[in-house]
């Protein structure tokens, strides 16, 4: 029940929630994608709601940032710089192939 709690509550600001949502993102993208298998790369609309998910994630992360700069606020900042990466492969993913 504990493990839940950081879950349900969408007003509190929370990483792990922003870190779920974005590894959840990451692998809709790339399931969607078809990318096991190398040879049948293919687009799909449904990449646009991995994309949507990365920037809910996004929004979580930046949540979490502190006014003051503090080795909290770099690692928070980590982590926005890697789900905007995630966000540029849903994005790839839903326009090149």
């Amino acid at each position: 029940m504990a493990c839940r709690r950081w879950l349900a509550r969408l007003r509190q600001p929370s990483l792990g929630r922003g870190i779920a949502l974005a590894l959840a993102a990451l692998g809709a993208a790339l399931k969607v994608a078809g990318f096991p298998a190398p040879d049948a790369p293919r687009a799909s609309n449904w990449q646009l709601a991995a994309a949507l998910t990365a920037c809910w994630s996004m929004y979580e992360t930046a949540r979490c940032l502190g006014r003051a700069w503090s080795l909290r606020h770099a690692g928070v900042l980590v982590l926005l710089y890697a789900e905007l990466m995630i966000l540029a492969l849903a994005l790839f993913l839903w326009v090149y192939p």
